[in-house]
């Protein structure tokens, strides 16, 4: 996912990249990766609180996107 992100990001920096459906492909990406690190993080919290990690959950894109500052 992460050389996904880094060759769409080199194509649109490029100009190697037009219209919008790239564009969605990207944001999708950046979504998916966001979901992937937020789990990471929650898993990485409930071990060092002595929890079970199997318990993270991944959440919707719309509750991370609003950590985001």
């Amino acid at each position: 996912m992460v050389a996904d992100e880094k060759a769409l990001r080199d194509l649109l920096a490029n100009g190697g990249i037009d219209g919008s459906t790239e564009r969605e492909r990207l944001d999708a990406l950046e979504r998916e990766l966001d979901q992937c690190w937020d789990l990471l993080r929650q898993r990485r919290a409930l071990l060092e609180a002595g929890e079970d990690p199997g318990t993270a959950r991944v959440r919707p894109s719309s509750t991370i996107e609003g950590y985001r500052s």
